[in-house]
This record gives C-alpha cells, sequence and structure tokens, in this order.
C-alpha cells in the first residue's frame, strides 16, 4: 500500500487515475459523456507500487464524468465479487452527478450498470484555510437533519428547502442565534444507498447512514457540491457557529451477499471488508448493516484519513462525529484504544486540532466501548442520557447516578488520571424518541415502518403521563410540557457537552416512532407552525446561562473540593442515608462560579423536583447576600421549588 495521492487529481494537461485493489486482475476507467449517460471511453490502467493501478488521460478538464470497471475472479465463495459488466464509483469521488438508487440489476452478476450508476464529477479542489475550531470547551451542539431542518419552513424558498445551503438562510441563523447554539452537527450528507427493503414499502431512508461514496456529497442534499458546503460553512462561522459532520465509517450501503456492487465490494471485497475468519464467503455484520469495513486494512485507513483532510481543508470544517465508532479501532482481537487508525486521525497535521466525537459502541463482540477511546475523542454518553430518563420517570435510587452524570461521569472519563470530562450528554438523538414523545409514550409506535413494530429499541425508559399519545387533555398536556422543560434544564446543568436535535426546543414529535429512519415525510420533517415559543425560550435561556456562569462551561469534573456541594433539602450537605434513600424526589447541586456579566466570584444553586408535589428547600447564605431566583432576579424568604421541575437561584 503506498501513501500516493488516491482517485482523480486534476492538471494542467489533463488527469491523473488512481485506484487500489490487490486482488483485481485489470483496472479500467469509463469515461462519460455531459449527461453521464453515454460511454465515451475505456482505458486500462497499469497496476504499480503498492497495487495501485494508474493512468493519465490527456486533455480532460473539470466537470468530466468518469466511473471504474474490474476484471477478476467472481467467487463469492472466496470472498471475490469482481464483474467488469458493473461500473464502480470512486472511493475519493467528491461529487457525483445523480444520487444512488437502489435497483436489483445492482446486485445481479453479468448485468450492465453503467445505466444506473451514478458517475464521478472530475473536480479541481479549491483548499481553504480552516477555522481555528471552538476548542474543547462544553458547547452546545444542535444535531440536524438537514432535509427534514427546512423542509416545512415558510420563510426558506420552495427552491431551497430541504438542501444544506438552507442553513445559510437569514430565518434559520436566527433561530440558531437564538437558541444560543455552538455547533451544529450535521446527520450524513455524503452519498447513500435506499436499503433494499425500503422500496416496495414505498418508504425511503430520510438519515443517510447508507453510505457508498465517503467524500461525494449526495445530490438530494447538497445540490451545489463542495461550493454549497463551503459556502454554508462559511455563512455558519460568520455566526459563531462551528460545523460538526456526521460520517459513517463502519459499513457501506452495499449490504450483505443479497446487496448491490456499487464500490468497494467490487473493487476489492476480499481486502476491504471483514470476513468471518476462516470463511472468506461470510462477511462479519458489526453493524446490523450487512457488511463491516475493514478499518485496520491500509487503504480503508488512508480512505478515512483523506476523507477527513478533504472536509477540513475544502470546506473548513470543525468536527467530525463518527457513527458505530469502535469499528475504526477493532482488529481480528478486537477494540483497541491505540488502534493505527484512530491513531493516524490523531497524528495527522490538519485533524489534530479538529473536534472528534465517537459513538462508542457497535453490535459486535466487545462493542461497547464508553470512557475508552482515546483522550482526544469526545463520546456519546447513553448512560448519562438513561440516568436523566430514569429519573424524571421516578424510578427508584437514581439521585446518585444522577449527581454522578451532572459532575461529568468521572466514573466513565477519569480513568488513567484523567480529570476533565469527555461527555457528549444528551437525552433525545435522531435515533429513537423525540424529546417530546418520550414524555408522552411508554411504548414505541413504529408500525409506519412496515416491519410490524418489531424494529426499534423496546426500552427507551419513558413515560405518558397518562394517555398514550396525543391527548386533548390540558392537565396532561401541563404535565408533559414540566416534564420536557425539567429534562432540559437537567440536560442543560450537566458537565461536559450538551446536544439537542433539531426541534427538540419546540416540542417535535413523531408520533411514538422511535426508528424513524426510513420516514421522509412530514413525520420527521420540523412543523414550524406547531412551534411551541415557551419551549424555544426556555432553551434560549438555558444556552445563556451555560454561557454567563463559568461553572457549565468548565469541563473538569466536579469533585466537591470547593467546586461543589450536594445538598438535602434542609441546606445541610447530604448524608449518606440520604443519597441510599430510594424515593428521594429532591437535590440541590450548588456551584462556585465566575459571573462572567460582572466578572466576579457567585454561588449558583440548580434545585431539582422530581415529586409530584411542590417542595421547600433551604440554600446556606453567605454573610450579607442573598439568594434570587435567576429567572426574575428576585429574593424570596422561601425557597419552593414547582413539582416536576428544576430551578436556578443565584447569590447575590
Amino acid at each position: 500500500m503506498t501513501q500516493a495521492m488516491l482517485g482523480a487529481t486534476l492538471g494542467k494537461t489533463g488527469a491523473d487515475f488512481r485506484l487500489w485493489s490487490h486482488h483485481a486482475d485489470l483496472v479500467e476507467v469509463c469515461l462519460f459523456d455531459e449527461a453521464g449517460a453515454a460511454e465515451l471511453k475505456r482505458l486500462t490502467m497499469t497496476r504499480g507500487e503498492g497495487d495501485v493501478h494508474h493512468v493519465f488521460v490527456e486533455g480532460l478538464k473539470e466537470g468530466a464524468r468518469y466511473g471504474f470497471r474490474i476484471h477478476g475472479p467472481y467467487d463469492p465463495p472466496q470472498g471475490h465479487w469482481f464483474d467488469p459488466a458493473k461500473l464502480l464509483v470512486d472511493p475519493y469521488a467528491t461529487e457525483l452527478d445523480r444520487p444512488f438508487v437502489y435497483d436489483p440489476r445492482l446486485g445481479q452478476f453479468g448485468i450492465d450498470t453503467a445505466d444506473l450508476m451514478p458517475k464521478a464529477i472530475l473536480k479541481a479542489p479549491k483548499p481553504q484555510k480552516p477555522m481555528m475550531p471552538l476548542g474543547d470547551r462544553a458547547g452546545f451542539i444542535y444535531e440536524v437533519n438537514v432535509k427534514a431542518l427546512t423542509m416545512l419552513h415558510p420563510d426558506v424558498p420552495e427552491a431551497q428547502r430541504g438542501t444544506l445551503s438552507a442553513l445559510a438562510h437569514p430565518a434559520i441563523l436566527a433561530h440558531l442565534r437564538r437558541i444560543g447554539v455552538d455547533m451544529v452537527e450535521l446527520m450524513p450528507i455524503t452519498a447513500w444507498i435506499d436499503e433494499r427493503h425500503l422500496a416496495p414499502l414505498g418508504l425511503t431512508n430520510s438519515w443517510g447512514y447508507n453510505p457508498v461514496a465517503m467524500m461525494a456529497l449526495d445530490p438530494r442534499l447538497v445540490p451545489g457540491g463542495v461550493k454549497e458546503l463551503r459556502d454554508t460553512v462559511a455563512a455558519l462561522h460568520a455566526e459563531g457557529i462551528g460545523v460538526i459532520l456526521d460520517l459513517v465509517f463502519n459499513h457501506t450501503g452495499e449490504s450483505d451477499v443479497l446487496g448491490t456492487t456499487l464500490s468497494m465490494r467490487g473493487i476489492d471485497n476480499r481486502s476491504l471488508f471483514r470476513h468471518v475468519a476462516d470463511d472468506p464467503c461470510t462477511l462479519v455484520n458489526d453493524t446490523g448493516c450487512g457488511n463491516t469495513l475493514a478499518c485496520d486494512h491500509p487503504f480503508v485507513r488512508q480512505l478515512i484519513v483523506d476523507t477527513l483532510r478533504h472536509f477540513v481543508l475544502t470546506a473548513g470544517i470543525d468536527g467530525f462525529r463518527f457513527d458505530l465508532a469502535p469499528i475504526m479501532g477493532r482488529h481480528w482481537d478486537g477494540f483497541h484504544q491505540d488502534a493505527p487508525t484512530l491513531k493516524a486521525i490523531l497524528e495527522d497535521e490538519v485533524l489534530e486540532d479538529r473536534i472528534l466525537i465517537a459513538e462508542p459502541w457497535d453490535i459486535g463482540p466487545g462493542g461497547y466501548q464508553l470512557g475508552r477511546f482515546p483522550p482526544a475523542f469526545l463520546e456519546w454518553n447513553d448512560r448519562a442520557r438513561d440516568t436523566f430518563r430514569r429519573h424524571w420517570r421516578g424510578d427508584p435510587g437514581t439521585t446518585g447516578d444522577l449527581a454522578t452524570a451532572l459532575a461529568g461521569s468521572a466514573h466513565l472519563f477519569g480513568a488513567g488520571g484523567g480529570d476533565h470530562s469527555r461527555s457528549v450528554n444528551f437525552i433525545a438523538a435522531h435515533d429513537g424518541f423525540s424529546l417530546y414523545d418520550l414524555v408522552s409514550f411508554e411504548h414505541k409506535h413504529n408500525e409506519a415502518n412496515g416491519e410490524e413494530n418489531r424494529d426499534g429499541h423496546n426500552e427507551n425508559h419513558s413515560w405518558n403521563n397518562g394517555i398514550e399519545g396525543e391527548t386533548s387533555d390540558k392537565a396532561i398536556l401541563k404535565r408533559r410540557r414540566q416534564d420536557v422543560e425539567a429534562l432540559l434544564s437537567t440536560l442543560f446543568a450537566s458537565r461536559g457537552a450538551v446536544m439537542l436535535t433539531a426541534g427538540d426546543e419546540f416540542g417535535r414529535s413523531q408520533r411514538g416512532n422511535n426508528n424513524a429512519y426510513c420516514q421522509d415525510n412530514a413525520l420527521t420533517w420540523l412543523d414550524w407552525s406547531a412551534l411551541d415559543a415557551e419551549l424555544v425560550e426556555t432553551t434560549a435561556r438555558l444556552a445563556a446561562m451555560r454561557q454567563r456562569f463559568s461553572c457549565f462551561m468548565d469541563t473538569a469534573f466536579l469533585t466537591g473540593n470547593g467546586d461543589v456541594e450536594w445538598l438535602g433539602p434542609s441546606g445541610e450537605t447530604m448524608t449518606v442515608d440520604e443519597w441510599q434513600t430510594s424515593d428521594l424526589g429532591t437535590l440541590s447541586m450548588v456551584l462556585s462560579t465566575i459571573d462572567r456579566e460582572t466578572g466576579k466570584p457567585a454561588r449558583i444553586a440548580v434545585l431539582f423536583n422530581r415529586s409530584q408535589k411542590p417542595r421547600d428547600l433551604a440554600l446556606p447564605a453567605a454573610y450579607g447576600r442573598k439568594w434570587r431566583r435567576l429567572a426574575t432576579g428576585k429574593g424570596s424568604a422561601t425557597i419552593t421549588v414547582k413539582p416536576r421541575s428544576v430551578d436556578f437561584w443565584l447569590e447575590s
């Protein structure tokens, strides 16, 4: 394997094509007309050092369409799927002339697929100086499904709705500023193909976690290609908002042995995907998607690093979230924190200062690796998620777990002497119930997905406040609103980065569907006409509070050594008995902080009351200072916390 530039490189007199394949007998580059319809020329590539096949084509200019055909053994029992009838997309393509559309012929041997396949577009890169990322401070991450965010927004022009450029529309930017977003995390915008079972059900993939080309932007979401991404990132940067890309390096949309041959399967299936030991016919399925990329293979490793570099250098991307990230650190003998692929990312001079976020689990053996990624990685923290949910559901014995999560989850991220949290705290994400559905449904309702409600998680730690699903009962609606506000307040009071999925700040519902990956329709599109202005204001107030007080932005673990006091109802330090009280309904967290509005030291109290009744709580006062409710600025002789709520008090 060589470190030579792979893919298509445009020069002054033509274009240089390089593609790696070890087991191929012959590799050809195919050139197409401007419409990507007629094949104009087919050129044989020469195998060179490190199994890199190469050819230079004189006279080619930017905009040329191309693909590859590869000759070799078609022998699936031995792990070989070579078929020169299959036009293959360059893994290094950065733009495609059309999206992938599933067709059974894409997986049938000997059937020519040139008319079915997207063609790569030859592009000259336009590097730009990367923005310095926002650093490792605990920011407010806003998870965005690009299409769903703007499809129903009345102020976004109809032709722009559902595309990446819509994020730069003044109405969207105003909303992001209003709620205090630090970074947007874009769900996959690279080219994907729908799962083969969706079309017969009349469904399409709405999430994009089924990639084919790792660098190529999907024309449905980013019709303007790399320029549209670059311009959108620049518009967000101008507002002080960073951009994180959610990328999938764990599998491809070519799926299992009944799947399609679109790119890497036809390039060198046996090398680039994991197979069961001593059984090259059987693909490892650590992803649940049919195949697993061999991320320890030098070609895949180089592709991953080059993909990340491409997005930083050509679009100014600030960071990345890695789907099912343990696969990137897995070898034949399991996950390794110092795996070469993870090290290659961390040691690359372009990537070393980017924000890196791992989803630290997959379904393979030893797949749960929360807290075990290298220290430079932030990690999605599902234990904090479940703790927040279970506490507000009313599960007994959760007070200690709540405090641990609020303090930064040191038991997870403090191993090896670390003193700062790497947690990305969240309560709801794209996968699972929306925040509002979490307090409105006890059970999933995924019938619309066509799998008889078998798909999606069964245990969501959710509750419905008395009635399952939609209701006009004002008392139940009031309780649901209280619970959503309490969950938001808990999230924003926690140490670490916090993440909110777009729409959860104004009460979006998916009608109980907790696996809406195939609902590219009004079920997942954000209904801006139903925006709950009070919840939006609550989110904005909480985000502003995090910015104002240093205690919420600091990522150092809370230790109790002058940084935090945990108090019981009497205002005294929590006793062992109180910590062990299974049905304890209240908790006070008193934090030492700097008030950035005044520049002076202060104390802020976060008061939790999950019971159904108001609770009077006591707080210790320093000489000559009083506690005032942060929201109103008013003091009170008695501090009463409303039922099912979190209250914030400032000592001044």
